[in-house]
């Protein structure tokens, strides 16, 4: 009922091995060139897919990833899985609580970085015809939040990675960036949950009542998830009479992650809404000692094999030599960089941070990293976007992430601060490469 033939498992296993250590090798190497993984990852995807290997030998590719009915399926799958486990370990990165001296930062900085360039992102599409970036549905409405949402959007767990690479994640400015991005992400993420909950099928217009239910669904599945869910976990996981958490302790929290995102599915939230709730509501219920396990179990096997490949199978779903439109990808690079730059800059300085830490809070939030990716990935399954916006917002994720990372790594290199406090910072950088104990914690 289930069985697939031996030689069409043999060709799957195949092609999957190939693009998992093509993956792994080239993210491997972008870190050792001070690129975030993620690039390489992507690129990866984008020797093996039809930008490379597509163009240049089409049937090996063919016969590699469309050689049996179904193998797209399959990979399909993986991707699924790897976007579910990439935005609950970003959930588990959340952090709800400042120091009392950064809540002016932080507060400052959240409000006119969703805001702000949200609404410029908006009025951004005015400027040209977004009609030609629609997906299948044909949701113009849905098209200019995805856009104004690209704009706003920074990444939990690239900017994460960036400042544990460089070995400051400890660092006080560190803790206010990943701080601001977790509550600044989860904000963005409704935006698109409502998005998503606009897609009716056959029902291509505006509908207020539809708008309306959405975002009350959306705001509802929030509010049982941040408060409902972990007060539940809290008293229910560590019982006797809990026999799936003494079965397995991995498997009952993705028991949980699967169920959440199975729910925000039933109630036409989008299902990776879902995963990133999930991973809130896990770090919201646990005491540090088993939340250190969760992250460490099911972020071993994630970043090792789920997550890897759902970058290389994304930069698969790329023809950079086809579509892709270079001038008004860097157009739209220098906009949305200009944009989160230009407001997160100001901010600080309204609230008299000094140039150079303002510098830094406004590089640091200009990376886009996974969430970004997978805004993209989401919007274009949802039929929100066609190819050609899909393959601009993927690369925006990984310039802006690489950006980032460059900026940061001169300022540490050059001597300087990262903001006051961090005067006599002392890099604590963990060699990740061959260690079991310390698995990559984000892209």
């Amino acid at each position: 009922m289930f069985s697939l033939a031996s030689s069409d498992l043999a060709r799957f296993l195949f092609a999957m091995v190939l693009l998992l250590a093509a993956a792994n090798l080239l993210g491997y190497l972008a870190e050792r060139m001070a690129v975030p993984r993620v690039i390489g990852e992507v690129a990866g995807g984008l020797v093996l897919g039809p930008t490379c290997l597509g163009t240049l030998f089409p049937q090996t590719f063919h016969w590699l990833y469309l050689g049996f009915s179904g193998e797209s399926g399959l990979f399909g799958l993986l991707y699924a899985i790897g976007e579910l486990l990439l935005l609950y370990m970003a959930g588990l990165k959340f952090q709800a609580r400042f120091a009392k001296a950064d809540i002016q930062t932080g507060v400052a900085i959240i409000l006119g970085s969703t805001i702000i360039p949200f609404v410029v992102g908006w009025l951004s599409t005015y400027l040209f015809d977004p009609a030609k970036f629609l997906g299948p549905d044909q949701n113009l409405t849905a098209l200019k939040i995805v856009v104004a949402i690209s704009i706003a959007v920074t990444s939990i767990p690239v900017i994460s990675k960036i400042f544990a690479d460089l070995g400051i994640l400890h660092s006080r400015f560190a803790k206010i960036v990943v701080a601001i991005a977790g509550v600044h992400d989860l904000i963005l993420w409704v935006a698109l949950a409502v998005a998503a909950g606009m897609i009716v099928p056959g029902h291509h217009g505006i509908s207020v009542w539809v708008v309306s239910k959405s975002l009350l669904v959306t705001f509802a599945f929030l509010i049982v998830c941040i408060a409902v869910v972990p007060f539940v976990l809290r008293r229910i996981t560590s019982k006797r009479g809990n026999f799936l958490f003494r079965a397995s302790f991995l498997g009952y929290f993705l028991v949980i992650l699967f169920a959440l995102a199975d729910i925000a599915g039933f109630l036409n939230v989008d299902v990776m809404y879902g995963a990133l709730l999930a991973g809130v509501a896990t770090k919201f219920s646990l005491p540090e000692t088993l939340f250190k396990r969760v992250e460490q179990g099911i972020g071993s096997i994630s970043f090792a094999f789920f997550i890897p490949l759902f970058f290389a199978i994304i930069g698969m779903q790329l023809n950079l030599a086809q579509d892709f439109s270079v001038g008004f990808f860097l157009l739209y690079l220098l906009f949305a960089t200009l944009v989160q730059g230009t407001v997160v800059y100001v901010t600080c300085r309204i609230i008299r941070s000094d140039r150079l830490t303002s510098f830094n809070f406004a590089a640091a939030m200009n990376a886009r990293g996974g969430p970004g990716i997978v805004l993209s990935s989401v919007a274009f399954s949802l039929g929100i976007i066609n190819q050609d916006f899909f393959a601009i917002l993927v690369m925006l994720a990984l310039v802006t992430s690489w950006m980032a990372g460059s900026w940061l790594r001169y300022v540490l290199k050059s001597g300087k601060r990262l903001m006051p406090g961090d005067e006599d910072l002392v890099l604590d950088r963990i060699d990740e490469d061959m260690s079991f104990d310390n698995p990559p914690l984000a892209r």
